[in-house]
């Protein structure tokens, strides 16, 4: 293969915009858009980018398949000894075993493929602890083996089980399909009809991989049938060309004895992949469809996954302005309920009524705090249940619960220490305009007093805009109320803000932005201008 390195450039590029896709809102279509990023990356780091930078690499043919299919027999068989552990216990692979000649021993002892997983050197025969059991093989590893029956210039890749119950080990089996040049899928004649294999043959063709299918331990009794049976479904499924080869059912296939097949039984298929390896011609077709099916495949799967990031931003616009809307929509309803005079109600009425006769000054603003305290906390708990009815309907909400007792108590919490501040920011007003004055000074708590109540009765409290100006002449009064009503409201919308922020805040925190999308398809554009 000719590769410009313009080309490379554009790979590296777009697999960087790939991994910067974040997509933590849980929207429909999530799962699947999460795995696109996942296999993408992984052919683009495992096989892609290091195919192309080292076309002459050995040819890597990956054993895949479900749980007890005989991957790893067949993987023993076809190199001619036990390089995998295979047996009855499930999953029995777990740790992905790659078999190379000792020429190409460099090529995969280095990150070029598979960079994610530690190498692993030791022969797997002497990995026992003192009583002789099996060490437990460490995750994230690639045993590394080498077998002069295997010809120079081709690796077999014996890959966990694609349906393990360990996640983990599912994960990686997709991972290390993705790093194929040629796709081995085994089967069973029990199992060929099942939904995973036949995922991953779908996957195939959709990549235009260069594909191989086992049909593994078939009764000798229901070959030819089951033979038929198989092909059919390949043929409807578009994958009638693939070539096939039957394996019947022997008692080495259980483990028993070697847990060698016969080399009758898998010479068809060693011979096939030989020559994908040894001839030119094959090997050039081989490595380029896989190569170019991939690199075509882009085409439809980078908008897939650009559209996901679309997805996650409009989700995260419809969730922000839900809050900002419930908010603005409180803030506007406080600010009239102030002007209104709804704070100067029950207890802090009262005082007002019997001030200064019954009350003193310092009650009187306790009182008017707590009423002011007590409206500010309805609008936000009617803001918070405005934002809770708007986000039920949004799937994406799910990433954002959060316990909704205690943010209730911090917010009661905050909104009491900012009223609280709010009260001595204006006593400190009333003292400087007591000091300000040449006449005799009335009492700093009073003046205090009256400000608050007439900044907060409305209608209801002229008699204290009245006796301020008795206390401070007509210009002091106003310009004392002035400075009272520009500091009342820039807590007014301190506190709705900062509830407002705090909601926002997870939010925020997942850093949800379009400019992902558009890097994508711009990374795309660029790859096929390079093409």
């Amino acid at each position: 293969m000719d590769v410009r390195p313009q080309l490379l450039d554009a790979l590296s590029a777009l697999r960087d915009r790939v991994a910067a896709v974040r997509l933590p809102l849980p929207l429909p279509g999530v799962p699947r858009a999460r795995q696109t990023r996942a296999e993408l990356l992984a052919q683009l780091d495992d096989y892609l980018v290091p195919r192309l930078k080292d076309p002459e690499a050995p040819l890597l043919a990956v054993v895949g398949g479900s749980t007890g299919t005989g991957k790893s027999t067949l993987v023993n068989s076809l190199v001619g000894r036990r390089v995998s552990e295979a047996g009855v216990l499930r999953p029995t692979t777990r740790t992905p075993v790659l078999v190379c000649h000792p020429d190409d021993h460099h090529w995969f002892a280095g990150m070029r493929v598979l960079p994610q997983l530690t190498r692993v050197w030791l022969p797997q025969q002497d990995e026992t602890d003192p009583a002789g059991d099996p060490e437990p093989p460490p995750a994230g590893t690639l045993r590394i083996e080498t077998a002069t029956s295997l010809p120079r210039g081709l690796a077999l890749l014996d890959a966990p089980d694609i349906d393990s119950l360990v996640v983990e080990n599912r994960l990686l089996a997709a991972e290390l399909i993705c790093a194929a040049d040629v796709w081995v899928m085994v089967t069973t004649a029990s199992r060929y009809a099942d939904a995973v294999p036949w995922h991953l043959l779908r996957t195939a063709k959709e990549y235009d991989a260069t594909l191989v299918t086992v049909l593994d331990r078939v009764p000798h009794q229901v070959i030819g049938e089951v033979s038929r049976q198989y092909e059919a479904l390949l043929i409807k499924a578009g994958l009638g060309e693939v070539p096939r080869f039957t394996i019947p059912e022997l008692p080495e296939s259980t483990g028993g004895g070697s847990g060698l097949l016969p080399d009758t039984a898998v010479a068809p298929l060693r011979g096939w992949l030989v020559h994908r390896a040894t001839d030119p011609a094959a090997r050039q077709q081989a490595v380029v469809r896989t190569a170019v099916g991939v690199i075509d495949s882009l085409n439809a799967r980078m908008p897939e996954l650009a559209g996901a990031v679309a997805a996650q931003y409009a989700a995260a616009v419809r969730l922000s302005g839900a809050v900002e809307t419930a908010y603005e929509q409180e803030a506007e309803r406080v600010r009239a309920r102030v002007k209104g005079g709804a704070v100067l109600a029950g207890d802090a009425r009262t005082r007002w009524r019997t001030y200064p006769r019954d009350s003193t000054a310092d009650e009187l603003l306790d009182a008017l705090a707590e009423s002011l305290i007590a409206l500010l906390q309805c609008a936000v708990a009617a803001a918070d249940e405005t934002v809770r009815e708007s986000w039920r309907r949004e799937p994406a909400a799910g990433a954002l619960r959060t316990d909704g007792a205690a943010a209730d108590r911090e917010a009661t919490e905050r909104i009491g220490m900012d009223v609280r501040r709010w009260r001595r920011e204006l006593e400190e007003l009333a003292e400087e305009a007591v000091r300000a004055l040449d006449t005799p000074a009335p009492e700093p708590d009073t003046v205090a007093a009256l400000l608050a109540t007439a900044l907060l009765g409305g209608r209801r409290a002229r008699g204290a805009g009245d006796r301020l100006a008795e206390l401070l002449g007509a210009h002091g009064a106003l310009r004392l109320r002035d400075q009272g009503g520009a500091l009342l409201t820039s807590y007014l919308d301190r506190v709705l803000h900062t509830e407002r922020d705090r909601r926002l805040a997870p939010l925020r925190a997942l850093d949800v932005t379009p400019e992902p999308q558009a890097e994508l398809i711009a990374a795309l554009s660029v790859l096929q201008k390079e093409r």
